[in-house]
């Protein structure tokens, strides 16, 4: 990699390990030769997305060859591609975005050849079935429901929709349904052929490849292909801005969205990586500006960040919070007293210099994976034909000043060119708004301290980067009716300050670093996440131990986290998949262990005291409780030493037993159905069954009949989705824990449907109940679940979490190498043996959420 310091004019044309490649049909080639890991990411970029739609600007067509073009070509039918890539250990998906539609396939070093087989054929061969083609049709048709729906997605449409006035960036990719309902098979078909030519494509293929390989299946697969003339789609120019704009709208939700926005340039523009850093200033991490002054200080909004959205045109500085209807107009009026700030006072170089930092290190961080060293690439290639323009912007990063960062802020932050657009619950828009303004194959060893502290180290010199997973068991099951949410609360209370460091000072650090801390917490467990470059690796296991061993619990941080976590328990109200995955949970477990939410209740949140959580934290966050993953470019015995040092004092709780886990197991489930309804378009049914640990050795069959179930060429996809045209979404999930976890099939659909979707799912449990899986369905799931377990495993951070999480729940830090071989060895008996003895009609617990305008309760 190319030092920080290097000059841009002398970075080589050329990145270290790419090569550039150009067919005689215009059909562009880049492959990134990188041995690290075996696994490859293989993307095919089109040049056209809805802006490029021409006379059907509006109407989504883009949207639906994404859609269409995994569903069969000439020589392979619908379901087969998918078959294939689970053959091949594989993952698919692609997305649309404004200027570009993506098709991407990740997979084990071994499925290359089919990966990038089957791009090449879904480019130039797909047939666009009618019969497929009018399901998919419907199936975006729910989902312009779940865009409606969402909150965030829906504010987020509408800020466009107002900040741009001419530009297509105005129009929703997806579409809208009045125009996307004139659509004609033939439309759909005639544009495909006219975008989808060689010399408006480009490949781009990063991992354990050789090149030369690459280049020649590729050109042989477009042999027969020629350049096509591109009819040009002559875009709009947005009118400068001459007057701000302000929208505000009321829907059925319970939280209100607030986003601003500026007009900026575009991506080549030398003041944009200025704005970049900007934004992180203004609005990336717990240290930024917004984050603590207004989240923190104040407590006016739930969340609040800042960005810049930099397409090839001309773009948008933002700023997006979630804010409580009653203090909509002093968050707004907040948000407007630090851009007229960051506007009228220098910022010092250590702010800039923790940004950059911080910027630099997701830059790099994104790198980790095949697939974000190919979306790199390939973005700059989309955006500027320069396969070395993101290290150029680094370089522009670098040499933001303080002079540089208020000239930017002033040009382009003003009010006449601000759009603010708010999402608010009915009745609660103000009527009079205020007027102002390389992969190692190191060993995982494991180290047991004296205090009983369990200590995981790999070194991982690939990248300079250090990873530090600090983990306790707790969650839901060491919680009561009357204390739900305890283990929430004290995991965000965690990074609230201690008393060598407030709450700001330790963000600031963190990122001064250009690293990140968090917590994390679920239904058994809870912790802390880190992550620094390797030279501050010291300074930042100092603070690991400084928040697990010295919390402060003060008094106003207390209060505004409880009002940010009432506010969450509202928020999920909104989500309606998680809504009725919450009533299965309720019904099956009763008001125990994971029937209880991680979030609480709003009773039980309002009872818990600072000297709850500091008995809390006393009885559970202990040496004995304790697993850390440090994982990274660190040395182990410099690590060990390290944690010996800060952590070896450290007193464990002989009494942990009776804390940890206070799961009832008398306890029967209340009922078999859970019914709620809410003022929305869609519907949820979810149908769910007693399941198993994590323990049981019934658990990988029933992650076989999980995956089975889930993929796009599943049984459920196939007869629910396809053939009878009834939902958006559908699949099964397997959740497993230290306790008896749940099987479960969901599907999102509309309300008159509900009954019919409810009739079928239970249709499928029992074939599967009664025959199993085929080996042709048992044979992809393995491919499927081994080959995602190996994509995953190339990230550091998830590697660290996951081997760290199996030690803490008892499965052992050695669990994921065994864990291929468990998934394995699976037969065709034992899949549906599992299927009999859990998917059980009589033990079965519907849950349902409906749409129904009056619908207000659960």
């Amino acid at each position: 990699m190319t030092s920080p310091s290097t000059p841009s004019q002398e970075r080589p044309l050329l990145p270290a390990g790419v090569s550039l490649t150009t067919l005689d049909n215009g059909l562009i080639l880049i492959v990134r030769e990188d041995h690290s890991a075996p696994v490859v990411s293989v993307q095919a970029w089109s040049r056209t997305g809805s802006i490029n739609e021409g006379k059907w600007l509006g109407a989504g067509l883009s949207h639906v060859l994404e859609h269409m073009l995994f569903k069969g070509t000439k020589t392979r039918p619908a379901g087969r591609i998918d078959q294939e890539i689970q053959d091949a250990g594989g993952y698919m998906n692609a997305y649309t975005s404004f200027d570009r539609t993506v098709y991407y396939i990740d997979v084990p070093s071994t499925g290359a050849r089919t990966a990038i087989d089957i791009l090449c054929d879904i480019a130039q061969n797909a047939t666009l079935p009618a019969d497929e083609l009018a399901k998919e049709l419907d199936v975006i048709r729910r989902e312009m429901d779940m865009c409606h729906d969402d909150p965030g997605r829906r504010s987020s449409r509408r800020l466009f929709e107002t900040a741009y006035t001419r530009s297509p960036y105005r129009f929703t990719i997806i579409g809208y349904p009045d125009i996307f309902n004139e659509l004609k098979p033939e439309d759909i078909t005639a544009y495909y052929r006219s975008r989808y030519a060689p010399n408006n494509l480009f490949f781009v293929v990063a991992g354990d490849v050789k090149p030369e390989e690459v280049v020649a299946q590729i050109k042989q697969a477009f042999a027969g292909t020629k350049a096509r003339p591109i009819e040009a789609v002559v875009l709009p120019d947005e009118p400068r801005q001459t007057a701000p704009r302000e929208t505000i709208e009321e829907a059925s939700i319970e939280i209100a969205r607030l986003h601003l926005s500026w007009h900026i340039p575009d991506l080549r523009d030398s003041d944009v990586p200025l704005l970049d850093v900007l934004a992180g200033l203004l609005g990336t991490g717990r240290s930024s500006r917004l984050f603590r002054e207004i989240r923190e200080k104040q407590g006016l909004v739930t969340s609040i960040d800042a960005w810049t959205y930099n397409p090839g045109n001309p773009g948008l500085f933002g700023i997006s919070a979630v804010v409580e209807p009653a203090k909509f107009a002093a968050a707004r009026a907040a948000i407007f007293g630090e851009i007229d700030r960051v506007t009228r006072e220098p910022v010092a170089e250590a702010e800039i210099a923790k940004v950059v930092k911080q910027y630099v290190s997701a830059t790099l961080s994104s790198r980790k994976t095949m697939a974000g060293q190919a979306q790199d690439l390939g973005g700059s290639w989309m955006a500027t034909n320069d396969l070395g323009f993101s290290e150029r912007y680094l370089d522009a990063v670098r040499r933001a000043t303080p002079a540089e960062l208020r000239r930017v802020a002033r040009t382009y932050l003003t009010p006449e060119n601000r759009t603010i657009y708010a999402l608010m619950p009915n009745g609660t828009a103000p009527k009079i708004l205020p007027s102002s303004e390389s992969s190692t194959d190191n060993a995982v060893q494991l180290f047991t301290l004296k205090n009983g502290l369990r200590v995981l180290v790999r070194e991982d010199h690939r990248l300079p980067f250090v990873q530090i997973e600090v983990g306790f068991r707790g969650g839901v099951l060491a919680e009561t009716p009357t204390n739900g949410g305890l283990t929430h609360l004290l995991a965000k209370m965690l990074l609230q300050g201690t008393p060598k460091h407030s709450a700001e000072q330790l963000a600031n650090e963190v990122e001064s670093l250009g690293g990140h801390i968090d917590t994390f917490g679920g239904n058994n467990s809870f912790g802390v996440t880190v992550e620094v470059l390797d030279e501050d690796f010291a300074t930042g296991l100092g603070l690991v131990a400084d928040v697990l061993l010295h919390p402060a619990f003060p008094a106003d941080a207390l209060e505004r986290e409880r009002t940010i976590q009432f506010a969450y328990i509202r928020a999920q109200r909104d989500q309606l998949l998680q809504s009725a995955i919450r009533g299965l949970r309720r019904t099956l477990f009763g008001p125990t262990g994971y029937g209880l939410d991680p979030l609480g209740t709003d009773d039980s949140v309002k009872a818990l005291t600072a000297e709850t959580l500091r008995e809390f934290h006393r009885q559970i966050m202990v040496p004995n409780n304790c697993v850390i993953a440090i994982f990274g470019h660190v040395s182990s015995a410099d690590a060990l030493s390290r944690v010996e040092k800060l952590l070896g004092h450290w007193a464990p709780n002989p009494e942990l037993a009776k804390v940890i886990d206070r799961h009832d197991p008398t306890v029967k489930p209340t009922g078999n159905r859970a019914s709620a309804k809410r003022d929305k378009k869609q519907a949820v049914m979810v149908v769910g069954f007693p399941g198993v640990p994590l323990n049981s050795p019934d658990r990988y069959a029933l992650e076989l009949v999980q995956e089975s179930c889930s993929d796009l060429g599943s049984r459920l996809f196939v007869r629910i989705r396809d053939e009878l045209g009834l939902a958006y979404y559908v699949g099964a999930q397997n959740m497993m824990g230290i306790r008896n976890g749940y099987f479960a099939f969901y599907c999102g659909t509309s309300p008159e449907k509900a009954p019919l979707v409810e009739k079928e799912l239970l249709a499928e449990a029992a074939k599967l109940a009664a025959d199993g899986l085929t080996e042709e369905e048992l044979r992809r799931s393995k491919n499927k679940i081994i080959g995602q377990k190996k994509i995953g495993r190339q990230d550091p951070g998830n590697f660290a979490m996951n081997t760290m999480l199996n030690e803490l729940y008892g499965q052992g830090y050695k669990f994921i190498d065994e864990e291929d071989a468990h998934i394995e060895a699976v037969t065709l008996e034992q899949a549906r043996d599992a299927a009999r003895r859990y998917l059980v009609a009589e033990r079965a617990v519907v849950s349902e959420v409906l749409g129904d305008p009056n619908g207000t309760e659960e």
